[in-house]
């Protein structure tokens, strides 16, 4: 049930980009107001992660595991109820805030209860359910809008989180090892989480032109200001409490490398992803049905992908499968940058379905290594920071795209591709989209190739007792 609960979080995380034209023109908002429907989600279930993972391994992941179904489920149904912009997104912010608490806890709670030689397997199983929701979300809000109201793509929620909140009431028992250091953080909580918002809202700014530079910039400098204050004082060591992030997590090899590697391919992902679903509606002339359907050459090969690398790497070890994905991805990503004006989605499909080999690859693999490497009473917010750096990959990703698409498409341009997922002939030529589409997809490659050199930190294998077992 983790597994459904950490889907159905990955699917609202992308369900409502197709949709955003049909709620913009419903509710008369403007783009500001669509970009953070889409974004309030991904920063609410971002920004309380490390106090979500900390308190989990104080009071009990599976506790916070069934208040994040709980939330969750309201959150959709008051987003489903609303009738305004406003309303809309403090609603994606309660999703958001019940998704984090789910997502968090859902790997560490399988990682309490599964052995250490078949962790690749069950991860693989977890991360396949996260990956493939955020992939099919895309899909399914196309299908659901071309048979009902753009309220269905929440209300769909709702059954699914009351059984969930049910099933994992009655069904899920604690096992976890409690952490013996009592208390938080709350310094480092609140330097990080406005360190990190300062972070995401100033990428958002700056990516869409909300701002002008120098307000973006000063909120990037503060944000960047904050982090270090952050880590200065957990690394100090002088709080009375225990530090909200344990920084003794960095100096284990495979936790530190796979993260880094994580973030940094999740930022090339979600950029090219986002470009990738334009390119199919505004040159090859998709509907948002069609966009979806197309997609499905992503979905099908990473979820035939990703469980096999996840069973495999428990048995060789994660190194190389996640050496040998992050390659494919690039590759993938370069077969993008060779996609001509004249053509169909064709080439679009056979680089999406290497993507997706590459991705299933890597992310099972990854996961198991990062998650076996660290000791059972701090995989709570071993868990919370994995997916926190995530996170951050996925805001910037998607910034970082805008970014370089700006550099031969005006913002204005940029804005009616944001409102209605389509640009008349006459306000966007065909080649000058491409460009932008080829130079995001050559620098997101670059990005994803960066990423080698922390995965080669992965474990090569389980190889003697010690290994298997978690650690004091």
């Amino acid at each position: 049930m983790t597994t459904v609960g950490t889907a159905m979080a990955g699917v609202d995380a992308r369900i409502v980009l197709v949709g955003l034209p049909t709620i913009a023109q419903q509710l008369h908002a403007g783009v500001a107001d669509v970009i953070w429907v889409s974004q309030a989600y991904l920063f609410a279930s971002t920004i309380g992660l490390l106090l979500i993972g900390r308190t989990s391994d104080l009071i009990g992941r599976v506790k916070i595991y069934n208040y994040g179904f709980v939330i969750f489920t309201v959150g959709s149904a008051f987003a489903a109820l609303s009738f305004s912009s406003v309303e809309l997104i403090l609603a994606r912010i309660l999703q958001g805030v019940g998704a984090s608490m789910i997502i968090s806890n859902s790997a560490a709670i399988l990682a309490d209860a599964t052995p250490r030689d078949e962790l690749g397997k069950i991860m693989g199983i977890n991360v396949v359910a996260f990956r493939l929701g955020s992939i099919t979300g895309l899909t399914l809000s196309g299908v659901i809008l071309s048979l009902a109201d753009w309220r269905a793509l929440f209300y769909i929620n709702i059954p699914i989180g009351i059984f969930g909140t049910l099933w994992a009431h009655y069904r899920l028992k604690e096992i976890f090892t409690r952490d013996e250091y009592k208390g938080i953080d709350w310094i480092g909580f609140f330097t990080f989480s406005s360190g990190l918002a300062l972070l995401l809202l100033a990428t958002t700014f700056l990516s869409f032109g909300l701002t002008g530079y120098v307000p973006g910039f000063a909120m990037l400098a503060g944000g960047f200001v904050l982090i270090f204050f952050f880590i200065r004082y957990e690394l100090n060591g002088k709080m009375k409490k225990p530090p909200l992030l344990d920084m003794e997590l960095f100096k284990i090899r495979e936790f530190a490398g796979g993260s880094l590697a994580q973030m940094i391919n999740v930022t090339a992902w979600s950029g090219v992803l986002i470009i990738a679903s334009f390119y199919l509606q505004i040159i090859v002339g998709d509907s948002p049905l069609q966009t979806g359907i197309h997609l499905l050459a992503l979905d099908a090969t990473f979820i035939i992908a990703a469980p096999l690398a996840g069973r495999y790497s428990d048995k060789y070890g994660s190194r190389t499968f996640v050496l040998v994905g992050l390659s494919i991805t690039s590759v993938a990503f370069f077969l993008f940058a060779l996609v001509p004006a004249t053509s169909g989605p064709s080439t679009v499909l056979i680089a999406l379905a290497a993507m997706g080999v590459g991705n299933g690859l890597f992310v099972s693999p990854n996961v198991s290594s990062i998650m076996g490497s660290v000791p059972a009473n701090r995989r709570g917010i071993a868990s919370a920071l994995r997916i926190t750096l995530s996170n951050v990959g996925d805001t910037a990703g998607f910034g970082l795209a805008i970014l370089i698409m700006t550099l031969v498409i005006p913002y204005s341009t940029l804005n009616i591709l944001v409102q209605s997922y389509s640009v008349p002939g006459q306000l966007l030529g065909r080649q000058e989209f491409i460009l932008g589409f080829q130079l995001v997809a050559v620098a997101l490659a670059l990005v994803n190739l960066s990423a080698l050199l922390p995965a080669s930190w992965t474990r090569r294998k389980v190889s003697s007792i010690s290994d298997v077992l978690p650690a004091d």
